[in-house]
């Protein structure tokens, strides 16, 4: 008899603050607490822009910056990623059942995809607390994931701090 897959969590990260309190909400409450054999499996993923967006313009000159970025990018996403996995194994996930993966593109894109091709049943993001210009602006990753991707999706808040 075949082993029946768990159903996936998929944890959308960038390099904020808000992401990693996401995850490590996530983790505490729908992971941990089921010890060695949690409900869930979790998926880790993180949207890494294209250098040209990243960069912003073309012109002379971007050829040979366009390199320097690209690297710089990778670097990041290194950065999140395992800063992400340590939190995960601090937390007692064994890093064989972890799921790490970086997309290049726009992140909301990038969640709504890795939504569909993983079959995630929820999705995480945190909540960086924009008010409506702000959001307006720059727009909302959770805003657009929430109407746009195929599953459950879990917007995690940061507590203010009170002083």
């Amino acid at each position: 008899m075949a082993q029946e897959e768990k159903p996936k969590i998929l944890v959308a990260l960038d390099e904020s603050d808000h992401s990693f309190y996401a995850l490590e909400w996530t983790l505490d409450h729908l992971i941990t607490p089921f010890g060695s054999s949690p409900p869930f499996q979790i998926l880790l993923i993180h949207g890494q822009p294209t250098p040209s967006s990243a960069l912003g313009l073309a012109g002379p000159g971007s050829a040979e910056v366009m390199p320097i970025v690209e690297v710089d990018l990778k670097k990041t996403a290194t950065k999140i990623m395992n800063r992400a996995k340590d939190l995960c194994i601090s937390k007692g996930i064994n890093e064989k059942e972890l799921g790490i993966e970086v997309m290049e593109g726009d992140p909301r894109n990038v969640a709504c995809e890795a939504v569909d091709k993983h079959r995630a049943t929820i999705l995480v993001l945190g909540s960086h607390g924009y008010g409506a210009m702000k959001r307006a602006v720059l727009g909302s990753v959770s805003d657009y994931c929430a109407h746009h991707a195929q599953c459950t999706v879990m917007i995690v808040k940061k507590p203010k701090v009170k002083n």
